[in-house]
Formats: structure tokens, sequence, C-alpha cells
């Protein structure tokens, strides 16, 4: 994805510059965060791969940290996942953030953004060559998505149905939707003999499946709402507050992250290639890294359109006032939206 541009290392220097470097107690010894296979996780991966959240720690004062990394896909899973207490810190899709806080609203499990990850865009890819618009799918069709009603594929693409066919028609699609991980959607979609045939698909499975000249792109969510962050870091407010320590060792890691991607994408791609297990050939993932259409930061962009779409269509019961009501204080004050 796109490498940091001038306006996101102003950000993300700014953010380094405000992160707070005294000592500080270790409130846990012990940290679970998990990533999906998307390149949209990608500064999560190099973490991992660097061991960033450790020297961070270490760096606070925070004594040695234990951290165990989950690969997780499908907004449902990872939201049973941080309501079952399984995990402290899961990057996710924008809209499945927002249906679990809006369940955890004032609960002892109330859920809160700690950091953005990425901006870019997902396509709706099929091999039917049939399908040409979303007015050529039928009932008999299907539609692979990380995860139904609550994954980023599955509200972006409501969001589009409700740009083609009006707001009260937003579900349309929703009965020839299926959930599969990315990685299991692109399979099935490629064998060519399943009753998968189209996907909604992020990096770098969206440019894998366009190699194939019997592929064709039906929809690109820039073009109707341009490049909004897609993914962000979520984790329970008391976990937050237990842990301030840890947040401030987090959002440095992950700059230096943001970082390290724009610097050497070479690098950066080998660690998408240990964190997933994937087998993405490297100068793939260098092109998709290029890609003007993407990009990697901490502050939001476009976080009020999910949520005031979601709210609209009843997903939300509160829609919230303004976009640092959904992040920690950390990030407020950066620009976001």
């Amino acid at each position: 994805m796109r490498l940091l541009t001038r306006r996101n290392a102003i950000i993300a220097a700014a953010g380094a510059a405000a992160i707070d470097v005294r000592p500080l107690r270790a409130e846990t010894a012990r940290l679970r965060v998990s990533y999906g296979y998307s390149i949209g996780y990608l500064p999560l991966m190099v973490m991992r791969d660097q061991s960033l959240l450790e020297k961070h720690a270490a760096k606070l004062g925070l004594g040695k940290l234990q951290v165990e990394w989950q690969v997780l896909d499908g907004g449902n899973n990872i939201n049973d996942a941080m309501l079952s207490g399984a995990l402290d810190i899961a990057g996710i899709g924008i809209p499945g953030y927002l249906v679990l806080r809006d369940r955890t609203l004032g609960k002892r499990q109330e859920m809160t953004g700690i950091s953005a990850l990425n901006g870019g865009a997902l396509w709706l890819n099929t091999i039917d060559p049939r399908i040409k618009t979303l007015a050529d799918y039928t009932p008999k069709d299907r539609i692979a998505v990380p995860g139904i009603k609550t994954s980023y594929a599955a509200v972006v693409l409501e969001m589009a149905v409700a740009k083609a066919f009006g707001i009260e028609n937003y579900a349309k699609l929703d009965p020839i939707t299926v959930g599969m991980p990315h990685p299991e959607a692109y399979a099935a979609m490629m064998s060519g003999g399943t009753e998968i045939k189209s996907h909604m698909a992020s990096p770098p499975f969206s440019y894998q499946e366009l190699k194939n000249p019997a592929v064709h792109r039906v929809l690109s969510t820039s073009e109707t709402y341009g490049a909004l962050t897609i993914l962000l870091n979520m984790t329970q407010r008391q976990f937050a507050d237990a842990n301030p320590g840890i947040i401030k060792a987090f959002l440095a890691a992950q700059l230096e992250a943001t970082g390290f991607i724009a610097a050497d994408p070479d690098g950066a791609a080998e660690a998408y290639t240990k964190g997933t297990g994937l087998k993405t050939p490297k100068a793939a993932l260098i092109e998709m890294l290029a890609d003007p259409e993407n990009s990697y930061s901490p502050v939001p962009n476009g976080s009020l359109i999910y949520a005031s779409f979601m709210a609209q269509t009843g997903i939300l019961k509160a829609k919230p006032a303004a976009w640092i009501d959904l992040f920690l204080p950390e990030l407020h004050g950066q620009g976001g939206s």
C-alpha cells in the first residue's frame, strides 16, 4: 500500500513526540493481540516481526512484556474473542468495532479504539462473466465476506448497495453473502468449481484475483466513498484504563512500524509473509505497497461515515457525536475524522 504521505509522516512524528516517555510501572506482563490476513494489518505484523511492543515497553520502564499474537479473521470471530476475554487488543474493520462498541456502551466490557491502521479500498471481484454490476446479482449467486453483517467487507458492500438501490434496500444482497476468511474465499473463487464466484476482497487477495484474466472487478469502495480508513485497533476501556503504559508502548510501536513500512517495503513484505504464513510473491506485495490508493496512519479518516450509515440503518443504536468519541484521548487533536 502507499508509502507514508508527507501529511502522514508529520502526523506520525507529532504523535511520537506526544508520547510520554517517563518510566511507568508495568500493569500487565502478558499482552494478547490479534490481526487478520489483509495487508492492511501490516503495521501489526511488523510490530510482531521486530518485537517492537517489547522494545517500547522496556523503553517505558514496563519491564519484560510477553506478547502473544493470533491471526484471526472476520468481525464476528474477533468480537467473540474480545468479549470472552481471550484477547486484549484486536485489529478489526471499523464497522465490526462500531457494532461491538454499541453493544457494550456503559457496560464493564465497553470497547474503545486505540488507533487506526490503514486507509484504502476493497474490491468486489467476480469470476462470473455474467455479473457486471450489483444489479446483476440474483438469489442464486454467492459473495464471500469475512463475516456476515459485521465485517468491514459486509458493511461496505451494504453501503455500496444503498448507494445503488436506495438506503431502504441496503440489505438487498445480505442473503447471498457467505462468511469465509479471505484466504479461503480467494481459493474457493479461483478454483472455479464452487458456488463462490464473487469475493469482497481486501489486499493482497483483491490484487491477486485480478491477475487471473477470468476475473474482473465489479466495484471498488473508493469509487463510492474515497480511500477511507479500513482497519483499527480496539481494546476494552477498562483494559486501557488499567494499562496506560501498555497503550503508550503500543502506539509508539505502531508509529515505528508505520515508518518502517515507508522506509523498507522489502522488509515489510517479508514481515507480511512471516506474519500470515501465506506464499504471496514478494514482488507482488511490494507493488501493492506502492499503490497510491492506500496508506498507513494511526489517525482515522472517515470513521463517522460508517457510523452514520450504520445508525441510519439501525445497525447501531447510538450514533457517535464525534470521531474522538470512538478513540482514546491519545489520538485527539491530531486531525482525524
